[in-house]
């Protein structure tokens, strides 16, 4: 699974909890988007979260 490119958010690893208290496990995913930034190197193709994007600390390639 991929990283975010600017913070490193990645997948986490929890449980899924019934009402009987079985725990099952589970990932929680970040909202990565692959998209094209511009970096100290030039334009790249990256994986970013929504939260980075939002953020504004990436800027898109056009």
């Amino acid at each position: 699974m991929a990283s975010c490119y600017v913070c490193g958010k990645k997948k986490v690893v929890g449980h899924n909890v019934s009402h009987a208290n079985n725990k099952t496990k589970r990932y929680f995913f970040p909202n990565l988007q692959k998209m094209k930034i511009i970096t100290e190197k030039g334009p790249r193709r990256v994986h970013v979260c929504t939260r980075c994007l939002r953020s504004g600390l990436v800027k898109k390639a056009i």
